[in-house]
């Protein structure tokens, strides 16, 4: 769907590559660039996947040169270095733009190009902390959670920048001209307290944990099993309800759940999962596989993997290593009836052999 885009990576960790991975997947010809001697990590062959690979020193003149000369047909640029080092090593946006005036420049920056924390280090825990995302996530009593993926990362650069790059693409088809895309991880972090924010500014108040009806101040939420694992229970609609109180043989608690009284929630929650703690999570789901309830299961990795909706999905895939050996990784999971994406590993070329194939 995406072989008309013509795309040169020069993004490291996980951000960048997770974005273009989506890209590539779709069909994108993609070259990242990659710096001399990094130590290769397990990750690497699957944010890699479907993509050129070329070993290039930034800081030597004469590889930045041939870099340029890919411009005039890679014509959309993705970065991930703190604002100023692109510039300072020739390729910033104004540079590039000399050469090709339509090219389409993202940039990939925790905080972004302007502002005071501009240069300013960090990780996904911090962009997430300074979004606010934490102050109204996890119990009053243990605080934030740690969460087991990179939210600012993902969400926030990855799939923004993907989106932002695609708008920009069509916005050059329609008016011939490129721009520069400056995209901050902890901007796009704010922008996922949607539902949160919106309260805040109808009513003033400020969102806290377990305080509403998504984040634990309802009996939304998990609940341990008697052998230590957990279901999730989203039950809030009225039907939905109705059946989870028939479901654990306590239906003479469905009007507690819909009472207008704090204590009354918190004492259905309570009784909730005093039930759900006397039987094993087997137990559970042979009770729920015929109920419409919204609860599942919290599973762990190896029985998603296993999981037989996730089987009929294809969604995880093995893909060819550069050993020739076949490795699992979680499959492009945009599904179209008109586009099958092929995977294969990361094709390793020179500048050279890239410039000799430009049809310019």
């Amino acid at each position: 769907m995406l072989n008309n885009l013509k795309i040169l990576d020069f993004t490291t960790l996980l951000p960048g590559p997770f974005g273009t991975l989506l890209l590539a997947d779709l069909g994108a010809d993609i070259v990242h660039i990659s710096r001399p001697n990094k130590a290769a990590i397990p990750l690497d062959s699957y944010l890699q996947r479907n993509k050129k690979s070329i070993v290039a020193d930034l800081k030597d003149s004469k590889t930045v040169e041939k870099l340029k000369s890919l411009v005039k047909e890679y014509d959309i640029i993705i970065e991930q270095f703190r604002p100023g080092v692109m510039e300072r090593l020739g390729l910033g946006y104004e540079a590039l733009k000399e050469i090709n005036p339509s090219i389409i420049y993202c940039s990939i920056t925790g905080y972004g190009q302007t502002g005071p924390y501009r240069n300013r280090a960090g990780h996904d825990i911090n962009y997430v902390a300074l979004a606010g995302i934490p102050s109204h996530s996890g119990s009053q009593n243990s605080g934030p959670p740690n969460l087991g993926v990179q939210i600012a990362d993902i969400a926030g650069g990855s799939l923004h920048a993907a989106v932002a790059i695609l708008a920009a693409v069509n916005n050059r088809h329609v008016t011939g001209e490129g721009q520069h895309l400056d995209i901050s991880m902890t901007d796009c972090a704010v922008t996922l307290n949607a539902v949160a924010a919106a309260s805040y500014f109808e009513d003033g108040t400020v969102p806290k944990p377990e305080s509403t009806a998504l984040n634990g101040g309802g009996f939304y939420g998990y609940y341990e099993t008697a052998d230590g694992r957990y279901l999730s229970i989203g039950s809030l609609e009225p039907a939905f309800r109705k059946a989870l109180c028939e479901a654990i043989g306590k239906p003479e608690l469905l009007p507690l759940s819909f009472s207008d009284k704090e204590q009354d929630i918190m004492t259905f929650k309570e009784l909730l999962a005093d039930t759900i703690l006397l039987k094993t999570l087997d137990e559970w789901l042979q009770i729920f596989e015929q109920v419409d309830a919204c609860v599942e299961p919290v599973l762990t990795f190896d029985e998603v993997e296993k999981h037989p909706h996730f089987v009929e999905r294809g969604l995880i895939v093995e893909v060819e290593n550069e050993n020739g050996e076949l490795q699992k990784q979680i499959a492009c999971p945009i599904k179209s009836n008109n586009f099958t994406p092929q995977y294969k590993h990361t094709d390793s070329l020179t500048i050279n052999s890239i410039l000799n194939q430009l049809t310019i």
